[in-house]
């Protein structure tokens, strides 16, 4: 087991952040600045393109940590924020430029690209997980969550299949291809997030695996607007989700500032199909 190393630890407005790495892997785990006793734990899958600290990953973490004393963790995923890019990363990333540039459909690529990127992934975050319930504060037995969209769903979703310890899931955001057959063995309760005018994802395709779930209570969240318009409300109910399927009844705070939401990101050099 890889050991769970702390880089840096500083609080505000409540909110405590500590950075770690576990292997060569690096993480941020929120929590509460001051709480007793064990709090659950959601793992927060960030999408492609940004990395384990960007304004929609730590925005979902002060939700998670005010409105519910929930702690909250995000790892960069492969090729992603602190870790360096393979010559395979560098290919892919290539190919999606020049698709975009073409006016070619990405989804091919992403999809590829994804699925790659979570036969690594899923391991690491497994580590993670065996490392952080080490913690006192955290512990073997406490609910544990799992948070992510687009890229974070192609991570999340064959990660979910392979490990119990999550019981509960917000997903959305990616097409079918690669994930259809490990979402039929996922049962645990999911909210789905989809926007009916992606321009990216046809609409067939998000309700394709949404529909692949073997989840008996599962919940579709179809909202109008592109890939990128996902309303920032959609935040606020998932962290209710999570409040409800993994045990606290805190009320949920008020917007914690910017970049809180689940709302549009920045494109970035790695993906022109981020969020």
């Amino acid at each position: 087991m890889s050991s769970l190393f702390f880089t840096g630890d500083t609080s505000a407005d409540g909110v405590r952040e500590r950075e770690f790495t576990v292997g060569d892997v690096p993480g941020v785990l929120w929590s509460p600045r001051s709480r007793p006793g064990r709090a659950p734990l959601v793992l927060i899958g960030h999408g492609g393109g940004i990395h384990k600290k960007a304004p929609a990953s730590a925005g979902r973490a002060r939700r998670l940590v005010l409105g519910c004393g929930f702690h909250a963790v995000a790892i960069d995923a492969p090729g992603h924020g602190d870790r360096p890019r393979t010559e395979h990363d560098e290919r892919e990333i290539d190919a999606l430029y020049a698709a975009c540039e073409a006016g070619e459909p990405q989804g091919p690529i992403v999809v590829r690209y994804n699925a790659r990127l979570a036969e690594q992934a899923v391991p690491e975050w497994r580590a993670t997980l065996d490392a952080l319930q080490e913690l006192p504060e955290i512990g073997t037995d406490g609910p544990v969550g799992y948070w992510g969209l687009n890229m974070g769903t192609a991570t999340g979703v064959p990660l979910i299949a392979s490990d119990a310890r999550i019981t509960a899931a917000v997903l959305g955001q990616h097409w079918p291809d690669a994930l259809a057959e490990p979402a039929k063995r996922i049962t645990i309760p999911i909210e789905f997030d989809l926007q009916w005018d992606d321009e990216h994802i046809p609409r067939e395709a998000g309700l394709a695996l949404f529909d692949a779930f073997g989840s008996p209570e599962k919940t579709l969240h179809v909202n109008s607007g592109r890939h990128k318009e996902l309303p920032r409300f959609e935040a606020d109910s998932a962290v209710r989700f999570f409040a409800r399927h993994l045990g606290s009844a805190a009320a949920i705070s008020p917007d914690t500032g910017p970049g809180a939401g689940a709302g549009p990101g920045a494109r970035t050099a790695t993906d022109p199909v981020a969020a």
